[in-house]
């Protein structure tokens, strides 16, 4: 098999990434201490026809994970930020999560 025949095959059978949209986390705390509720909406920035679907975490670890989950990176400042925001002020927003429709179905962000 020649070098050419190898990369044609190779070129053939790679899947194109799922296209990814611009979007933000929005995040609302409900109560204070261990018992507080989390409820957490992705909003798409380009506003296509997607329904948001909130997630509910309850309590403080289980927010840690649903994001950890989401794909959230905590070494950004801005995500650092918004959880002092949360703490603090009861809701913020993370911005700048780029997900496929995909992965929003897949966390259950958006009504499939």
């Amino acid at each position: 098999m020649s070098t050419h025949a190898a990369r044609t095959a190779l070129e053939n059978n790679a899947t194109p990434a799922p296209a990814k949209s611009r979007g933000f986390l929005h995040i609302v705390r409900h109560g204070a201490g261990p018992s507080a509720l989390y409820v957490l909406t992705y909003r798409r920035a380009d506003a296509r026809n997607a329904v948001p679907r909130p997630a509910l975490a309850e309590g403080a670890q289980a927010l840690i994970d649903l994001l950890d989950k989401i794909g959230v990176d905590f070494r950004v400042r801005e995500v650092r930020d918004a959880l002092e925001d949360i703490l603090r002020l009861g809701s913020a927003n993370i911005p700048d999560l780029w997900l496929s429709d995909e992965e929003m179905v897949e966390k259950g962000l958006v009504e499939s």
